[in-house]
C-alpha cells in the first residue's frame, strides 16, 4: 500500500509534522497555458485591451497566490518563500500564452503547490480581463515540471502521457 503522508494511522486526512526535517533550498517550476480566439491574443499581444495590462495583472496576481496557498489548499504548510519568478510566452500564431511560475524557499518543505497555485491564478486572471472578447478560452496542460531539495530529491516532468499533448 502507498504511504500517503497526508493520511494519520487512522486514514484521517492530517498536515504533515515536517518538525524534524532539515532545511534545505527547495525549488518547483510549473507551467500551464491558456488557448483563446485570435482575437484576442492580438489584443493581448497588443497590450489593448480595456482592462488594462492583463500580463502585468497576471505577473501579480501569480505572485500573491503563492504566498496564500498555505491558506487555500487545507493540509499545506504556510512557508516563506525566499523568491517568485513568474514568466509568460505569448505565441500569437498558437493564439496561446504560457505562464510560468518558479519558486524557491529554504526550508523544510517543498512548494511545489504555491509555483503550481500561481500558475492557476496567472492563466484566470488573463481569463478575467479577456472574458470580454473571448469567453470560450480554455485553460489546460498544468503540471509541475522541476522540483529540486528536499527528502524526495529532483524530479523533471518527462512527457510519458499518451493521450496529452505537450
Amino acid at each position: 500500500m502507498l504511504d500517503l503522508t497526508h493520511l494519520n494511522e487512522n486514514n484521517e486526512a492530517h498536515m504533515v509534522d515536517i518538525s524534524g526535517k532539515d532545511a534545505t533550498v527547495r525549488t518547483a517550476r510549473a507551467s500551464g497555458v491558456i488557448n483563446m480566439s485570435a482575437q484576442a491574443i492580438q489584443i493581448l499581444a497588443a497590450n489593448a485591451s480595456q482592462k488594462g495590462d492583463v500580463l502585468g495583472a497576471a505577473r501579480i496576481a501569480a505572485i500573491q497566490a503563492t504566498k496564500q496557498t498555505g491558506f487555500l489548499i487545507p493540509l499545506c504548510h504556510p512557508i516563506s518563500l525566499t523568491h517568485v519568478r513568474v514568466d509568460f510566452n505569448v505565441d500569437v500564431e498558437l493564439a496561446r500564452v504560457k505562464a510560468t511560475v518558479t519558486t524557491t524557499t529554504e526550508g523544510q518543505t517543498g512548494v511545489e503547490m504555491e509555483a503550481l497555485t500561481g500558475v492557476n491564478i496567472a492563466l484566470l486572471t488573463i481569463y478575467d480581463m479577456m472574458k470580454a472578447v473571448d469567453k470560450s478560452m480554455v485553460i489546460s496542460l498544468i503540471h509541475l515540471e522541476e522540483k529540486t531539495g528536499g527528502k524526495s530529491g529532483p524530479f523533471l516532468f518527462t512527457d510519458a502521457f499518451e493521450n496529452i499533448s505537450f
